[in-house]
């Protein structure tokens, strides 16, 4: 049975026994055998102030557990298996290095010592034994304690500089990945600053960019102070020759790091602007460390500053330690990559925005009858969207969630009518029915001119023949009236403001049966796509009688099977079977407008084109519904819109806003030579009509309106003399479903 003794023996040990460190502590067991047998001073050599004595093997355990102790010396009065059983147990929680373990022992058979030397023990002695030996057994086993304390320190220290030096380069790995991800160019400079200074430990930093101006220019600060409006050029502005005195510059120059452990001992550069700082501040700037961003092809895209390292340990300002530098470097180089990539894609983004607005500018330049309604559109349709974004009614849930979808949507704006480069200038500028390249009511203003002539002719004729000449003067007179009335007639018909009713119709019919006599061949001059399409017609006896008006088998141009859209597209617009058909009563007899079956179809065409020609092309995933934006906007709530006839369902709240812009323009458009243009309250009205028919969205127009939109546009585009009141009370009825 083993005894606790809790308190220390507090004695003077001899003067021939080494006395242990005073950081020892050390715990001493011992039996009530070996304890009666002992004088206390047998243990002078363990009696310090950390010493502690217990006298029962039971809290040996405990007492381990409950600190920490450089030796274990145990006493026992014989030496048994239950012994060298709790020397065994108490080497699976210490190390023979961590906790030495000396074991006296009154009585020992050798083979038992060497059990409980293997079971553990670092040294074992038979007593009695002299003072002086346990004091250098002790000494030395203290003595192995303390070097592999100092080897487990020297090892927690390196241990603690790679967790460090991991830690740094598992951030700048980390960093990387960010950097490579974020595409918001401020929060992507503000993130290389902050985790520059965070990589570091410092206490400021600051990011120069080179300018194409070859000028440092002040970026961004981790402060708050205000960043300086000037630039620092890289090069003397009247020598040509490197400016290299200021670190900055020196650095962006020169593509290599500067590192300064004293701003104010520092003689190499001219630092007067960092300490009229930190005297207008009350700062001091001491260590500085300045990298240069260059990219991988060695182009500097610009300079990282960072200011005052902070040791870890009090926050004291210090050097920037050789050990960062690489690592800093790795971050600024990370950043110039990020920076350049971020560029070029800001370059891509400037050139296919630009890109885009020029076919849409180059359509409006296409024709003075679409003038700059590809222009006009879009900025129309992003009030709108603006105004349904920031809505908190029936509109409160539709969102662009971030800068790309908003310009996805603008480039869809902007693409809306792109088929139009396919339409032909002669369909799109059609100002009256007979009109193709040429207006051909001048081909038959001639033949009226002919038929004229010919009643003249008849008249001069009849006299010399011995008619009286006032019954021929009278008949010539009738005649040339008629052929007068005729054409006017003929020429109000080619107005396509003109209503054409059935009578109007039955006497063009009648006009047409009139003839004429042609006396060149028709065939002469034409070109071979012409006299193609006469195909096994004759060519008539000169002089041959012709209509007046007439409707032939060549102004018929047919189309090609090529033309035909694919079904896959999912189009649902009727096609004309020919391609044009320029037949002369076939085009005066359109009841309203100048275009034909075949020519509305073409102009509708470009919407099937838009969505053709969109849909073929590989958009990036950030811009994957510019085709649904640009080629729904003829479609209609109550799905009668074209070309797909789509469902209420099937349309965005981006395409009906696409839809009540493209109207709205189209009526109000100041610069369109063939119609007067429409006044606000006009168009309104128009719109309103479609809102109860359910062409347009009814919430959405009457958005526009409670919203102020359509004056807001209309002051910025149209002219004085169109804005005019509008009640728009009068408008926001509701609509039946």
């Amino acid at each position: 049975m083993y005894a606790f003794r809790h308190s220390c023996l507090p004695f003077q040990p001899s003067p021939s026994i080494p006395v242990m460190t005073p950081s020892s502590h050390i715990l001493i067991c011992h039996d009530a055998s070996t304890a009666r047998h002992l004088a206390p001073s047998s243990f002078g050599a363990l009696a310090t102030e950390r010493t502690q004595w217990i006298d029962n093997a039971a809290q040996i355990k405990p007492a381990l557990a409950g600190g920490t102790f450089d030796l274990l010396v145990l006493s026992v009065d014989e030496l048994t298996a239950a012994t060298i059983d709790l020397i065994r147990e108490i080497r699976t929680s210490h190390s023979e290095s961590a906790l030495p373990i000396l074991l006296l022992a009154r009585t020992a058979e050798p083979n038992v010592r060497s059990h409980a030397l293997a079971a553990g023990a670092n040294d074992c002695l038979a007593q009695p034994v002299e003072e002086a030996e346990i004091a250098l057994r002790i000494d030395k086993l203290l003595t192995i304690n303390r070097l592999f304390k100092r080897q487990r320190e020297s090892e927690s220290r390196l241990e603690e500089e790679v967790r460090a030096r991991t830690a740094k380069l598992d951030m700048l790995i980390k960093n990387g990945i960010m950097l490579s991800s974020e595409r918001d160019r401020a929060k992507l400079l503000r993130q290389i600053l902050v985790e520059g200074q965070s990589l570091l430990n410092c206490d400021g930093a600051t990011m120069y960019l080179l300018t194409e101006r070859q000028t440092l220019r002040f970026a961004l600060r981790t402060r708050d102070d205000q960043l300086p409006s000037m630039e620092i050029p890289l090069y003397d502005e009247a020598t040509g020759k490197p400016n290299d005195h200021y670190v900055s510059t020196y650095v962006a120059l020169n593509n290599t790091a500067v590192v300064i452990d004293d701003v104010y001992r520092e003689t190499r550069f001219d630092l007067s602007g960092t300490r009229q700082f930190d005297q207008g501040s009350h700062y001091r700037t001491v260590s500085l460390l300045t990298v240069p961003m260059a990219a991988t092809d060695g182009e500097v895209l610009g300079v990282l500053q960072f200011i005052n390292a902070l040791s870890p340990e009090d926050g004291r300002v210090v050097r920037f330690g050789d050990d960062v530098l690489g690592l800093v470097e790795a971050l600024a180089g990370q950043a110039a990559v990020a920076i350049d990539n971020l560029q070029l894609l800001e370059a891509q983004e400037s050139l296919m925005d630009n890109l885009f607005r020029v076919i849409g500018t180059a359509i409006d330049a296409k024709s003075p009858y679409t003038s700059r309604h590809c222009n006009r559109v879009p900025e129309l349709a992003i009030m709108l969207a603006e105004a349904a974004h920031a809505d908190t009614g029936a509109f409160a849930s539709f969102r662009f969630e971030n800068a790309e979808q908003w310009r996805e949507f603008k480039i869809g704006a902007w693409l809306h009518d792109c088929g139009k480069v396919t339409t032909p200038e002669f369909v799109i500028d059609k100002a009256t029915k007979l009109e193709t390249i040429h207006n051909r009511i001048h081909e038959i203003r001639t033949r009226f001119e002919v038929l004229l002539r010919d009643a003249e002719i008849e008249r001069l004729q009849a006299c010399l023949a011995g008619e009286n000449a006032a019954l021929a003067e009278s008949r010539c007179a009738a005649r040339k009236q008629q052929l007068i009335d005729d054409f006017a007639f003929v020429a109000q018909c080619n107005d396509g403001a003109r209503t054409m009713s059935d009578e109007d119709v039955a006497r063009l019919e009648e006009i047409a049966r009139t003839t004429w006599l042609r006396h060149f061949d028709d065939r002469l001059g034409a070109s071979h796509a012409e006299i193609a399409r006469y195909g096994d017609e004759l060519a008539p006896r000169l002089p041959a009688q012709e209509p007046l008006l007439a409707d032939k088998p060549r102004h018929i141009i047919p189309r090609d099977p090529l033309q035909v859209p694919d079904p896959s597209y999912g189009f649902k617009l009727e096609i004309p079977a020919n391609l044009y058909n320029h037949g002369e009563l076939y085009n005066l007899r359109i009841r309203r407008g100048t275009l034909t079956e075949e020519e509305r179809y073409k102009i509708n065409e470009h919407m099937l084109c838009t969505i053709m020609m969109l849909e073929q092309m590989r958009f990036p995933k950030n811009l994957v519904r510019v085709p649904e934006y640009a080629g729904t906007h003829h479609e209609a709530i109550n799905g009668t819109g074209y070309p797909r006839r789509l469902a209420e369902g099937q349309l965005s709240i981006p395409a009906r806003i696409m839809a009540i812009a493209d109207i709205f323009e189209a009526l109000t458009a100041p610069d369109r030579p063939y119609k007067k243009p429409n006044t606000v309250s006009e168009a309104i009205r128009v719109l309103h009509a479609l809102k109860k028919s359910r062409h347009i969205d009814a919430e959405l127009f009457d958005l526009f309106l409670t919203s102020g939109l359509y004056r807001t546009y209309a002051e910025k585009f149209l002219t004085p003399e169109q804005i005019d009141a509008v009640e728009i009370s009068a408008f926001l009825d509701p609509v039946a479903h």
